[in-house]
């Protein structure tokens, strides 16, 4: 009975031995070929830079990311493929929020969520944005949209809105602590 024990002591080993190794191999090829911030950061060396796309006369679309952000990852094989369909036709920009010479674009497009994409026609003038991570669908619809110089489906739109004219009233007292209700006087 020791050599049957014996036996299947060394084939266990020999078992786990070879799982082990599988593992270690699997895992070292999924490290050094698909990093989500290496991806990342591949498709930001290869984004058009803001100041060219703010001139060349073509849409844009402006990706705010971070590498950390793990819809910005899940997103990036999308976008590669998206960059491959529009790329003759769009500009894409991708600024990283960690990189702190793009505070200025970060105050002025309001970026308090990621990843934040900001549309831009051919002039640079943000036209609408969406916060999130987002089905390739709905980029593709919205990409679509601003080629066509349509309204985009999937956004919330940019720009300027108009004061409230109010005539023959008196200008309201707020309290924060009201929650938006009058204050009578």
């Amino acid at each position: 009975m020791t050599d049957t024990n014996s036996g299947q002591n060394k084939l266990k080993g020999l078992v786990i031995g070879l799982v082990a190794i599988a593992l270690a191999v699997s895992l070292a090829l999924g490290i050094k070929f698909q990093p989500p911030a290496a991806t990342l950061e591949a498709q930001a060396a290869e984004a058009v830079p803001l100041t060219v796309a703010l001139d060349n006369g073509r849409p844009t679309l402006m990706e705010f990311y971070a590498d950390w952000c793990t819809s910005c990852q899940a997103m990036a094989p999308d976008l590669r493929q998206i960059k491959q369909t529009y790329g003759d036709r769009l500009n894409f920009v991708m600024l990283n929020v960690d990189n702190g010479k793009w505070l200025p674009e970060v105050l002025k497009y309001r970026v308090d969520g990621i990843p934040h994409f900001v549309f831009l026609d051919e002039t640079g003038e943000a036209i609408a944005e969406t916060i999130g991570e987002q089905p390739r669908s709905i980029l593709e619809a919205d990409l679509n949209a601003l080629l066509a110089h349509n309204d985009l489906p999937y956004t919330y739109d940019q720009g300027q809105v108009s004061k409230l004219d109010r005539p023959n009233q008196k200008p309201r007292q707020s309290d924060p602590r009201s929650h938006g209700a009058q204050v009578k006087s």
